[in-house]
């Protein structure tokens, strides 16, 4: 018998070629009066806040700018982005960007409506109350945190990613237009697709995976497998576009709900500790986390080889599951992905620490086989 299960969603979701359009309509029937748009520098420099800022306009909605984000969000950006909330009493949050404003909009708005500071909510389900509402615009297919019940903050202090697992921090609408992604560099596209692609696969051998999930997680990671090369090497193609953003859209769905595993949790310490990109660390760590779960979920990880367009025919469990690891390894190739942290200015000395904090972070229950403070050092060591 199935057991019972909550899933968490969006009560909206725009998906698709132009659902930017769609956000419109909806907008001009809500009572919003004033938004906090949140996104980054460089989006803000491109001139891309502003044309979001005409679409508010054009719904009726007067706004002001936040930029303050920085890739991985410290928690001075997320007060300072709270002050400019209070100050401008704004009833709304927009959202425009990859994780790091969606991230970063989340924690603006827990914060609005709990007090507090934001190191207070490191964990699962802290807040009482739920978020002022938020419109959350994705322009990477990867992080899907516009769909999901996770945010991530830096501590500077401590060197440490808190992630927050929060029913609260569900967005109102969430904005998947593809044309939106046309053009993005070839490396964002390639960290942030197999960011999305490490979503799916964590997703489907989790602890906490159930039909559902699976479901979405074989999906993702088909599309992944189908389009990310083909959106790297040509970032103006939106057929390749349209199938990521669907990708990572599903992908976000399944772990929000099913949960992840060590492959985050060793990359957490990599972005608190050096600043890496979170996706670039996902893409690195992923085949040896996959390689070391292997020994218990075989099978599965025989379906991820046949999901990614492998012939699994004749093959034993373990050898599909090999086969799955070395595909996610070619098309990490393929992309341009490092070749490990070492390259990236990891030091050895650091890893002891990193790996007691991995053990310590709220996607290691999730890892299908246990984790010792031996194995997290040695699979810090491989990924060197």
């Amino acid at each position: 018998m199935l057991e019972s299960k909550r899933i968490y969603l969006p009560p909206l979701s725009l998906v698709g070629p132009d659902s930017l359009k769609e956000l419109v309509i909806e907008l001009k029937d809500l009572p919003y009066k004033k938004a906090l748009l949140v996104t980054d520098k460089a989006l803000n420099e491109l001139g891309m806040a502003k044309s979001i800022g005409d679409l508010l306009i054009e719904a009726g909605l007067e706004y002001v700018i936040y930029d303050n984000v920085q890739p991985n969000p410290t928690i001075e950006n997320v007060h300072s982005g709270l002050k400019k909330i209070q100050d401008e009493n704004c009833d709304v949050i927009v959202s425009l960007g990859g994780g790091s404003p969606q991230d970063t909009a989340k924690a603006i708005g827990i914060l609005s409506t709990n007090g507090g500071n934001i190191a207070d909510y490191e964990g699962v389900n802290i807040s009482k109350n739920p978020s002022t509402p938020i419109i959350a615009i994705n322009t990477t297919a990867g992080t899907a945190s516009e769909v999901t019940i996770y945010y991530v903050i830096t501590d500077v202090e401590r060197n440490v990613k808190m992630v927050m697992a929060d029913k609260n921090c569900l967005v109102s609408i969430a904005v998947n237009d593809p044309k939106l992604m046309l053009g993005m560099p070839k490396s964002l596209t390639a960290a942030t697709g197999i960011d999305a692609l490490t979503h799916a696969i964590e997703a489907y051998i989790t602890v906490g995976a159930f039909h559902w999930s699976d479901d979405l997680a074989l999906q993702a990671i088909k599309l992944v497998s189908q389009s990310l090369v083909k959106a790297v090497e040509n970032g103006n193609d939106l057929e390749a576009r349209s199938q990521m953003a669907w990708a990572q859209f599903i992908a976000g769905q399944s772990f929000s709900n099913a949960g992840l595993g060590f492959v985050h949790s060793m990359a957490h310490q990599l972005g608190g500790q050096y600043d890496i990109p979170h996706g670039v660390a996902n893409a690195v760590l992923l085949p040896h986390v996959m390689r070391y779960n292997a020994k218990v979920c075989a099978p599965k990880l025989k379906n991820v080889a046949s999901a990614m367009g492998v012939d699994i025919t004749g093959m034993t469990d373990e050898e599909g599951a090999e086969a799955a690891i070395e595909t996610v390894i070619s098309i990490t190739k393929k992309v341009d992905i490092p070749s490990g942290i070492g390259v990236l200015g990891v030091k050895e000395e650091d890893i002891e620490l990193m790996a007691e904090n991995a053990l310590k972070d709220i996607c290691a229950p999730g890892n299908p086989r246990k984790v010792t403070i031996e194995d997290a050092v040695e699979l810090f060591k491989e990924a060197m």
